[in-house]
């Protein structure tokens, strides 16, 4: 009977594990992502190397993400293929400042399956341009369950007149159409 208790404790246990909230997959891109844009010293995390991959996105997102990384955007150091974006995709950037202000908001709720989990950040704060410095960054990350936890299943980043779909973009690549 103890052993029954037990057994029964430790799945319990397993299950609160892996029923992470969905915001849990954004909180941590997004560390990585200040993280890489706190200094030019800091040594970039790539959101996209096989570890976080197959742990924060979904079969979906990895699937396209595969075929898109067969057309790389440049060669790394090493020789080897590099991504196939050339920039990051949280804040569609090559250059920027350390991000302030980052506001994570997952209070719209689930539709369709969906929950969409909306960053704010400024990522210019430190240029002198007015207009630049005080802007503000808007992503919007759909996040799903899938194998008993949540996934980012794709990322937008959004402005006034736009909305984009970064799946959308790697089928693209994959086709060589960009």
């Amino acid at each position: 009977m103890r052993n029954v208790i037990l057994a029964a404790a430790l799945s319990l246990v397993a299950g609160l594990a892996s029923a992470a909230e969905p915001v849990d997959p954004v909180r941590e891109v997004m560390e990585i992502t200040v993280s890489n844009w706190g200094s030019a010293e800091s040594e970039w995390r790539y959101i996209f190397d096989e570890e976080p991959l197959q742990r924060l996105f979904s079969q979906r997102f990895r699937a396209a993400y595969v075929e898109a990384s067969k057309k790389p955007a440049y060669e790394t150091d090493d020789g080897g293929p590099g991504d196939p974006f050339g920039y990051d995709v949280v804040t569609a950037s090559q250059d920027g400042c350390p991000l302030e202000d980052v506001a994570i908001d997952a209070a719209g709720g689930e539709e369709n399956g969906v929950t969409t989990v909306k960053v704010r950040f400024k990522l210019w704060r430190c240029l002198d341009q007015a207009e630049l410095k005080d802007s503000t960054d808007e992503v919007h990350f759909d996040v799903v369950a899938e194998n008993g936890g949540y996934v980012i299943d794709d990322i937008h980043r959004v402005s006034s007149d736009n909305r984009d779909s970064v799946v959308e973009e790697m089928k693209q690549l994959a086709l060589g159409t960009d």
